[in-house]
C-alpha cells in the first residue's frame, strides 16, 4: 500500500478505515489528526504521553498506514506545517499545555482561546468553501444540535434565517425530534454540530439523514468523530481549554463565519432578504 502524501490524504485514509482500528490506535490516529502542530514539533515519547498510548503504539500505526516508521509520518505533517501561515501560533499550542498556576490561570486561557480562535482558518481552509457552495445550492437547511451544542446550532439557525426562509432547526422539545426526522428529504442538506462526548441524538439524526441520502455538514471537534465518518463536508474546531468543560469559543466563531461565508456566496438576494428582515424586525417593535 502506497503511504499518503498528505495530511488531507492521510485523514481520508484514516477515515476509511477508523472503525476496524484497534482502540489504541483509534486513539493514536485521532490525537495526530487534532494536534497536526503538536506531531513536527513533539517527540514521539510526548505524544505519546499526550494520546494515552505507548510510544511503540505510533510507530506500528505508522507501518499499519503504509510508512516505513515514526520519522516517516511525522515528516507528512512537517513539510503541511511549514507552508502554512500562522504555523508560528499553531507551535505556540505546545507551549501553553502545562498545569496552569492560580494568578497564571486567566492569562493562560486567554491564550488557549486565542489559538483556538486563530487555527479556524487554516484547519477549515478548503472545507469551509465546499461546505458554502453545498448549502448555497440546498433546497432546504436543517440544523441540529443537542446539548452544550445546542446554543451554536440556535445561533446558526438564526444568523442563516435572516437572510434565507428555508432553514430549520430540530428540536427534541415533547419528544417531537422522531416526528420531524420523518420528514427528511435527499435534497436537504444536514448540520450536525457536537463534540466528545457526543450526545446520543446527534447520532441517531446522523443515521437517519444518511438513510435519507441527505447531504451532511459535520461540525465537530475531529476529522474522525462519529459524526464526520461519514459526512460529505466537515469542519472542525478545538475545544481545549482551561475550564472544567470543553471550550465553545471556537466553534461559536466556526458558526458566525460560516453564516458570513454563507451570505456573501449568497450576494444581493441575501442582502436584500436581510434588509426585508430586519424592517419587519423594527416595525413590530422587536428591539428597544
Amino acid at each position: 500500500m502506497t503511504a499518503p502524501h498528505s495530511p488531507d490524504e492521510l485523514i481520508q485514509h484514516i477515515q476509511s478505515q477508523f472503525s476496524a482500528l484497534s482502540p489504541q490506535f483509534q486513539a493514536s490516529a485521532r490525537y495526530l489528526i487534532d494536534h497536526p502542530a503538536q506531531v513536527s514539533t513533539l517527540s514521539a515519547r510526548k505524544l505519546a504521553s499526550l494520546a494515552g498510548v505507548q510510544p511503540a503504539t505510533l510507530v506500528r500505526l505508522a507501518q499499519h498506514l503504509g510508512y516505513a516508521g515514526w520519522d516517516a509520518l511525522k515528516s507528512v505533517f512537517t513539510r503541511d506545517l511549514q507552508q502554512r501561515p500562522g504555523g508560528y501560533a499553531a507551535r505556540a499550542q505546545s507551549l501553553v499545555e502545562r498545569p496552569d498556576l492560580e494568578l497564571t490561570a486567566w492569562h493562560t486561557a486567554s491564550q488557549q482561546q486565542s489559538l483556538n480562535l486563530m487555527s479556524l482558518e487554516a484547519i477549515n481552509r478548503q472545507a469551509m468553501t465546499q461546505a458554502v457552495a453545498q448549502l448555497a445550492r440546498a433546497p432546504r437547511i436543517v440544523i441540529a444540535g443537542y446539548r452544550s451544542s445546542y446554543p451554536p446550532a440556535f445561533s446558526l439557525c438564526y444568523l442563516c434565517s435572516l437572510f434565507r426562509p428555508d432553514v430549520q432547526l430540530l428540536h427534541n422539545a415533547g419528544g417531537t425530534m422522531s416526528l420531524d426526522l420523518h420528514h427528511l428529504q435527499p435534497t436537504d442538506t444536514v448540520i450536525l454540530i457536537s463534540y466528545a462526548p457526543y450526545s446520543r441524538e446527534i447520532l441517531q439524526v446522523a443515521q437517519v439523514a444518511q438513510a435519507a441520502h441527505c447531504t451532511v455538514l459535520a461540525l465537530c471537534d475531529s476529522q474522525v468523530a462519529p459524526i464526520a465518518l461519514e459526512a460529505d463536508h466537515v469542519l472542525t474546531f478545538p475545544t481545549q481549554g482551561h475550564s472544567f468543560f470543553p471550550s465553545t469559543v471556537a466553534l461559536q466563531a466556526l458558526v458566525e463565519m460560516l453564516a458570513q461565508q454563507l451570505l456573501i456566496h449568497s450576494g444581493e438576494r441575501a442582502i436584500t432578504a436581510l434588509s426585508q428582515a430586519e424592517d419587519q424586525l423594527h416595525a413590530i417593535g422587536a428591539y428597544l
